[in-house]
């Protein structure tokens, strides 16, 4: 076993970007074109083949997945999968599809369990989908605040938005959905719309997103009222943006306290 004092990386895991073919950078590109054994999970035929010609050796953990299995169970199977070779001594890489650190749970857990068993890993960072959607809408996550969910934990967990800030939920495509469907299944959106009419108009604009993966591409960007969002023309993939709906309000006693004027 190699312990946490040596002087080589026993896990590294990347991140491709969306388009891996002019996202995917040289310190991703050099780790995993290094490593004694790789895998990657990502969603396209072009980073495919980009990712197993920089390592021949690379697999594909996408295999693990199968129709009606819940996705926890996969997770953790991938999570042994990259963990064993780190176990046996190997340099090992993992690749995921944007950025590795969000929303990605083999990646996670796997260099939080080789840190926890004495092997030094690191995580490099990738675009994410969101710096993507910031790029392609013209959003600044700085202007409003930005609130990120899951769309199923913010269904689930009661979550009550600031309407004032930036709401993004991931995943619309599986709210409700612990299994691997190969189809969407769009029979629980009407509950996510439910939860969010609480909050927003019904004629509040949202947005569904997905990053384009291919250069010459264009992002798919549906804009409907909130009520019409189940009838949208919707993919598994898409992020729902949910714009401010209200003004903030400035505290009066904050702005004396330090020193500022109302803008």
């Amino acid at each position: 076993m190699r312990a946490a004092s040596g002087a080589a990386y026993s896990l590294t895991v990347v991140g491709t970007g969306i388009d891996a073919g002019g996202q995917l950078t040289p310190q991703a590109r050099a780790a995993f074109a290094a490593a004694d054994e790789a895998f990657y999970l990502v969603g396209d035929s072009v980073a495919v083949r980009l990712l197993e010609r920089l390592n021949p050796r690379a697999r594909s953990l996408h295999e693990l997945y199968a129709e009606g299995k819940a996705r926890l169970e996969t997770y953790e199977e991938m999570v042994g999968a990259i963990l064993a070779p780190v176990r046996a001594g190997r340099d090992v890489c993992a690749a995921f599809y944007g950025h590795p650190g969000v929303f990605v749970y083999p990646g996670q857990v796997a260099l939080e369990r080789a840190r926890g068993e004495g092997f030094r890993a690191r995580m490099f960072p990738g675009i994410s989908s969101l710096d993507c959607l910031f790029a392609d809408l013209g959003l600044d996550p700085a202007a409003t605040g930005c609130q990120i969910h899951l769309a199923t934990d913010f269904v689930l967990r009661g979550t009550v938005p600031d309407t004032t800030a930036l709401l993004l939920l991931l995943q619309i495509g599986v709210v409700g959905q612990p299994t691997h469907l190969e189809q969407p299944d769009w029979s629980r959106l009407p509950v996510l719309v439910e939860c969010l009419e609480a909050f927003y108009p019904n004629e509040h604009e949202v947005i569904g997103y997905e990053a384009s993966p291919f250069p010459l591409t264009t992002p798919l960007v549906e804009r409907v009222p909130l009520s019409g969002l189940t009838e949208a023309k919707l993919t598994a993939g898409m992020t729902l943006v949910v714009p401010p709906a209200n003004e903030p309000e400035t505290d009066p006693t904050m702005l004396d306290r330090l020193g500022l004027s109302p803008r």
